[in-house]
């Protein structure tokens, strides 16, 4: 499911919570089979089904978890939507396959170690390093569940659709009134009323009435104990066996909430994730990779987003937004420009720095010493500004090195242009 989906269903009106802010949002994904097995120790209904990473594997899974299935639920595990019509790069159609057991263990071997391209992963794929084995189970209905958070109601919102296993975004532009939303007092909890509500929007036509308001209570337990940003399910689905049970699902988390969510945090998949990203988390940098040739390195968001913007006004587009804080060190200057000059598509590097807590002469040092380390190969424009801009100009001067200089961030913004054209 795409990041942004859930705000087409939930206003954007200004609320208590706050006005929107332009930030770089740091939310933990983990993959279909650890949120399965997050939901199973909550009491909530979900899938059997075992997580293989060889074929050596898959076959012990068969022999000892499925020993009677004539069937099994083949699935790729990747941190990213649209599987099922995805393709992988080595020709296989499809990342999730309902297979006879015996064959399992082949379509298992012919994913594993693989690329596979979604309409989220971009044309790159991801690899997969896990399939997951599960049950196939007999459906007779299939609906949709969400749980995110709300700016309008400054709280939890429920989102439920009696139609599910297909994409939301379609449902709830041609079928608006299919979708129910039930905010949730975040201070009283979720009440038995709140629950009921959430069922009558599912409308299960088999599933036990109040089982069903207790399965959703359980859900929104696990939402706040587990400081879950996103909990989505599609398909949420009634069996022949008359149970509501979560056949697929969607978490994330607050990334805010690492010191307390210490095991869920350690599920953290770092190989399905942009390296830069990964890096750039490391030394505690606000980075997120774009498609551009101009690097930005800027300290503060509010001034990253207008540099971002003043670069696509003189006719560039800026590889990423980077953010150093108002409060970083030389090292970290240092590993801000390795993570720029690690992104091949990089033909120039824009510096803008308005010093108040973060030091002019810092971010200097900062780019000298990486300019040793790193042997720049593109043209660097730097704009500095602010406290102790004399010292830092002059660390620059002396440094030998080959800079472009601005006195301001329309200067900055042309020259960066104008010298990643050339």
């Amino acid at each position: 499911m795409a990041r942004g989906l859930l705000g087409k269903l939930v206003s954007r009106s200004l609320s208590v919570a706050g006005k929107w802010q332009q930030q770089q949002l740091r939310r933990l994904n983990i993959h279909e089979y650890q949120g399965a097995e997050l939901m199973s120790k909550y009491g909530i209904n979900v899938p059997r089904g075992v997580a293989v990473s060889s074929v050596e594997e898959i076959k012990k899974a068969i022999q000892n978890a499925f020993p009677k299935e004539n069937e099994l639920v083949v699935k790729s595990q990747i941190l990213a939507g649209g599987r099922g019509l995805g393709t992988f790069k080595s020709g296989l159609k499809g990342g999730v396959h309902i297979v006879k057991a015996d064959q399992a263990e082949e379509i298992g071997g012919k994913m594993l170690g693989q690329i596979l391209v979604t309409k989220q992963t971009g044309p790159q794929g991801k690899i997969v390093s896990k399939v997951y084995l599960c049950e196939k189970l007999s459906l007779v209905n299939e609906m949709y569940f969400a749980i995110t958070l709300d700016r309008t109601s400054a709280g939890p919102l429920i989102i439920a659709c009696r139609k599910g296993g297909t994409s939301i975004e379609d449902l709830a532009e041609k079928f608006p009134d299919m979708i129910v939303k039930v905010p949730i007092d975040v201070f009283k909890g979720i009440t038995n009323e709140d629950a009921a509500k959430v069922v009558d929007g599912l409308a299960p036509k088999v599933a036990d009435r109040n089982a069903s308001i207790e399965q959703v209570k359980k859900l929104y337990q696990l939402f706040c104990e587990c400081d879950c940003t996103l909990l989505e399910i599609n398909p949420i689905a009634e069996t022949s066996d008359n149970q509501l049970v979560a056949a697929d699902a969607k978490l994330n988390f607050d990334d805010n909430a690492a010191f307390r969510q210490k095991e869920i945090f350690a599920l953290r998949d770092s190989s399905q994730e942009d390296p830069r990203e990964v890096a750039a988390s490391k030394a505690d940098l606000n980075y997120i990779g774009l498609d551009g040739e101009i690097g930005c390195m800027v300290n503060g968001a509010g001034l990253a987003m207008a540099t971002m913007d003043i670069i696509k006004l003189h006719g560039g587009t800026p590889a990423n937004f980077l953010d150093v804080g108002g409060n970083a060190s030389e090292s970290q200057v240092v590993e801000a420009f390795k993570i720029l000059t690690s992104d091949e598509k990089v033909k120039g590097i824009l510096v803008n720095i308005f010093g108040g807590i973060m030091k002019c002469d810092v971010i200097a040092s900062g780019i000298v010493n990486a300019a040793k380390q790193v042997q720049l190969k593109v043209p660097v424009v730097v704009r500095l500004e602010g406290t102790n801009v004399d010292q830092g100009k002059r660390i620059l001067k002396e440094s030998g090195m080959t800079l472009i200089t601005a006195e301001d961030l329309d200067d900055a913004a042309e020259k960066a242009v104008k010298a990643a054209a050339s």
